[in-house]
């Protein structure tokens, strides 16, 4: 086995908040065995990491997230819980998503907002001439397949970003956009499902949760039956 990969870790991790103690009750990381978790990655229970996907050092894989098949996870990114990552997605440093995020196949996070191999005067870039930006993806919002999200830039929580679309602006919470470059078509609730006029306001048709939109931002007013 590789020095770099980490097969195993305890099947129960303790985490201790300010008025309770939890003992995680989620089995131990599944790793499979082309997969490269490198030293220096923490996974917590419940991580399942598939064929071939690659956790670079540093990074954090939150309790029940998942990996797909040739997925990248770069140095240093955080994922909070039960994430879900897809095949061949890439997530490059220093990405942040908080917990519930869906990544689709083939989405790709950048990290370099000025792109060259080399410096102006033709000498090839060093770690030290490259200053790396990230995304953020703000809880249970959902980015589509082959979408590409060019940093620095938020998705905001429960938002929902369409397959191919290039995000190049901070996206709102609820937000469903879509297009090169994305700009918003309408407003989804938690439950993923477009959101239909009811009066003045806007009401999921899967959970009949009800919204409000005010100055360009929406809210939960009424919870579903």
């Amino acid at each position: 086995m590789d020095g770099r990969h980490r097969r195993t870790i305890p099947v129960r991790v303790e985490t201790r908040q300010p008025d309770r103690h939890i003992v995680s009750t989620q089995p131990a990381p599944r790793i499979a065995g082309t997969a490269e978790v490198d030293d220096g990655a923490r996974l917590e229970p419940g991580v399942i990491v598939w064929e071939l996907a690659h956790v670079r050092e540093n990074a954090v894989i939150g309790e029940g997230s998942s990996l797909g098949r040739r997925a990248y996870v770069g140095p240093g990114v955080t994922l909070g819980r039960n994430c879900k990552i897809q095949n061949y997605a890439l997530v490059y440093e220093p990405a942040v998503l908080e917990d519930g995020v869906f990544v689709g196949p083939a989405v790709v996070f950048t990290n370099d907002q000025y792109p060259r191999a080399i410096n102006p005067d033709g000498s090839r870039k060093s770690g030290d001439d490259w200053h790396s930006v990230g995304v953020t993806v703000r809880t249970g919002a959902a980015i589509g397949a082959r979408a590409v999200c060019i940093a620095p830039v938020e998705i905001g929580e429960w938002a929902l970003v369409a397959a191919g679309a290039t995000v190049t602006h901070d996206v709102p919470a609820y937000a469903l956009v879509a297009g090169s470059p994305a700009h918003q078509i309408g407003w989804v609730g938690r439950a993923g499902a477009r959101l239909v006029a009811d009066g003045a306001d806007f009401r999921c048709p899967l959970t009949g949760e009800l919204y409000r939109e005010a100055d360009g931002a929406l809210v939960m007013v009424e919870s579903g039956p």
